[in-house]
């Protein structure tokens, strides 16, 4: 979360907009993220260039060498009204124009992206406040984006926007995506899974990108998103660029809808999917209905992952909690369908705090494999009690982090076999998950280790009241002397 000296900031730039009479939050977060978007072209185009010169090859700019102005670094320092028409009459067009062909994801989802600030007193404010934001940190970045999320009165009731950057990292380490993964996220919002599988990849397989072949499918084929929301589609697709995909499938889709006939197409899901409660049967594809009878979304969307993963594919989904332990036939179903068709590995139980200020429900992630033919041997569960910030409203950074730990424990999982129930993790055995009804929560098979307490004899303890009952009426007279004199 972004804290401080850059919440401020970013609080007052948004307050420009208030006042300058953009009211909606949905308009000043697409016109913010427009302005950035230009900043951040110029800031990667400065060590482009500078990376050619070092190397001392030629190099092709993205901005054209007779239009220096069109750059963040040069109109930022022109007279307001002069600014104003080159942004609103040339840059603006000029990003609207960047992968012409129609084909990518930023094409598809800029064309009919609006410039909408109204005056060029208003223009040179923002563009000052923005030009004092330090963004070259990629956490930052997301932060940032979820903090101006945060700020759409309607995002926190359905999850869409809320996962926190260090646990979108955590869930990525646990997966390890490789080179050839095809990734998938079918709820995606801003793209904060896909960029953070990008920068995963660049971390650890950056030999990737001396393959013909891998960097073509990494620049084209690997990243997938989906989302029901044009402008979550445009900030997705902006996101991407900005860290270096050229051209992921970004499409507007309901995921859930038969509109999506993916089947068997992806190696891997991340995804925290909106849990925004039920839907109308007509509106869900039939083939979802045909694993599960439900109405519920979060239920759906594992058999979604279930269908558009291909053999030997593995998701990692946030869950509510009620996922884990739902009685009705339905929630028996998915839980049953992953346990006996497919391998289920981990589930991992978070504190409610983790998706506070947006909200206190308690999730879980799910780490599955699908296999069509079993192979649930045992099951390991993770009691995550802190995750680095505090689990009030305020998410204070603090000492306390299992995150390390969670990552460490997964990746040595034969290390985990003799381990307790009584510690923070542990195995479950196929069978007892089976007697228990399939109830995947961490509570019902954690032990709790009790203390035994000694206390004093009851006639000790009513001697200790009775002489307290004299401090107290001695004290007392001495007041009542006071008193009298």
């Amino acid at each position: 979360m972004i804290t401080g000296e850059l919440k401020n900031k970013v609080d007052k730039i948004w307050e420009i907009f208030w006042t300058g009479g953009i009211t909606n939050p949905l308009e000043v977060i697409e016109q913010f993220t427009y302005l950035l978007f230009i900043k951040q072209l110029d800031e990667v185009e400065i060590i482009k260039e500078n990376e050619a010169q070092f190397l001392g090859i030629e190099y092709t700019g993205l901005f054209p060498s007779d239009l220096p102005y069109l750059r963040w670094s040069k109109f930022k320092n022109l007279e307001a009204s002069e600014m104003y028409n080159i942004v609103q009459n040339e840059v603006f067009p000029f990003i609207k124009s960047l992968h012409q062909d129609g084909k990518s994801a930023y094409s598809k989802y800029m064309g009919d992206a609006i410039f909408k600030i109204p005056t060029p007193q208003m223009l040179s404010k923002l563009v000052d406040g923005i030009d004092h934001l330090d963004m070259q940190d990629q956490d930052t970045k997301g932060d940032l984006y979820e903090y101006l999320l945060s700020k759409i009165a309607t995002a926190g009731t359905n999850g869409q926007f809320r996962t926190p950057r260090h646990i979108i990292k955590m869930m990525v380490e646990l997966v390890k995506p490789t080179p050839s993964d095809i990734i998938v996220d079918p709820a995606m919002g801003t793209a904060g899974f896909l960029v953070a599988a990008q920068e995963y990849l660049r971390d650890y397989h950056a030999d990737l990108f001396l393959n013909a072949g891998l960097r073509e499918h990494f620049n084209n084929t690997m990243f997938n998103g989906f989302d029901m929301d044009r402008t979550m589609l445009r900030i997705g697709a902006m996101n991407m660029l900005l860290h270096g995909v050229d051209n992921p499938t970004i499409e507007y889709r309901d995921s859930l809808s038969e509109q999506n006939t993916d089947i068997e197409k992806y190696t891997l899901v991340l995804a925290n999917p909106p849990f925004k409660g039920s839907l109308d049967y007509e509106s869900v594809s039939s083939d979802l209905l045909k694993v599960v009878k439900t109405k519920k979304t979060e239920l759906l969307f594992l058999a979604l992952n279930l269908r558009i993963l291909k053999k030997g594919g593995r998701s990692a989904t946030i869950v509510p909690d009620g996922v884990l332990f739902g009685s009705s036939k339905a929630h028996k179903q998915v839980r049953q369908e992953l346990i006996e068709h497919h391998k289920l590995e981990a589930v991992i139980s978070m504190p409610s705090g983790v998706f506070k200020p947006y909200a206190g429900v308690s999730t879980a992630i799910l780490i599955f494999t699908k296999t069509g033919t079993g192979g649930t041997n045992k099951v390991w569960f993770y009691d995550m009690k802190a995750d680095g910030y505090s689990l009030d409203d305020k998410r204070q950074p603090i000492t306390e982090n299992d995150i390390p730990d969670i990552i460490t424990r997964f990746n040595n999982l034969d290390e985990e076999k003799d381990r307790k129930r009584t510690d923070q993790s542990f195995f479950v055995d196929v069978d007892e998950i089976r007697n228990n009804g399939y109830d995947l929560s961490i509570n019902k098979y954690k032990e709790i280790e009790y203390e035994e307490v000694k206390y004093d004899h009851p006639v000790k303890i009513l001697a200790k009241l009775m002489d307290l009952e004299q401090e107290i009426i001695a004290s007392i007279k001495q007041l009542e002397e006071m008193l009298d004199e």
